[in-house]
């Protein structure tokens, strides 16, 4: 029997248009991830720029100046350092101060005083023509009364107290008045009637009296404050 030869209709389809159709599809994916790759470069992404070295970083706080002349701060707030590691001055030469809450230190390297004079700071008035200190008095409502030593006069006084401090120092003369009445009488009773004949007798007692009662207020306190005595009555019989 014989074998029938197929017909050219019949013969198997060639399979070159997928094979074309697959290697197109190849080569558009490759020209998309080239160009991508391509653009990344372009940008700048792939390239690891080092970090800047110390002199860098120098040069370029000495040619910006932060903006406005004050030091640029580190990755933590504080205040960048020069060569030497000291903190950079800011425009007005002064060290800048310390993260830490440290004053800064002055031109001689010295730490600047802070802006109030102790423990509460000296008041100052609030007149715009010149800054001055409060002066705040006080009078202790009570009389002194003592013998004079070696003699049968007595003295009489009245005390008024003067300070630039805070309110807290007339606080604690009326907090420890028995105390302070007990060392102003100490004082006083040990004067004599040749100490009374000297000129400077009244002004004397008044430092005497003073120093007596800041020594008294300061071992409660630590602090006195008082800077003036002066007597608004003084009477000698």
């Amino acid at each position: 029997m014989a074998e029938e030869t197929p017909t050219p209709e019949e013969k198997p389809k060639s399979k070159k248009p997928i094979v074309m159709i697959i290697i197109a599809v190849v080569v558009v994916l490759l020209l998309v991830v080239g160009a991508v790759v391509g653009t990344l470069f372009a940008t700048g992404q792939f390239s690891h720029k080092p970090p800047p070295s110390a002199d860098e970083m120098l040069d370029a706080e000495a040619g910006g100046g932060g903006g406005h002349g004050a030091p640029a701060a580190d990755a933590h707030g504080a205040p960048a350092a020069d060569a030497h590691g000291a903190p950079k001055a800011d425009a007005h030469g002064a060290p800048a101060a310390d993260p830490h809450g440290a004053p800064a230190a002055d031109a001689h390297g010295a730490p600047k005083k802070a802006s109030k004079d102790g423990p509460g700071g000296k008041m100052k008035s609030k007149s715009p023509e010149q800054a001055r200190f409060e002066y705040t008095y006080h009078q202790l409502e009570r009389e002194f009364l003592v013998n004079v030593s070696g003699s049968r006069k007595v003295m009489s006084v009245q005390i008024a107290i003067m300070t630039r401090y805070d309110e807290r120092v007339v606080t604690n003369v009326k907090k420890h008045e028995f105390a302070i009445r007990s060392v102003v009488m100490d004082v006083m009773r040990v004067t004599t009637e040749a100490d009374i004949a000297k000129p400077d007798f009244r002004k004397d007692l008044a430092v005497r009296i003073r120093d007596a009662m800041n020594g008294l207020i300061e071992k409660y306190e630590d602090f006195g404050g008082i800077e003036e005595v002066h007597f608004t009555s003084f009477i000698v019989q």
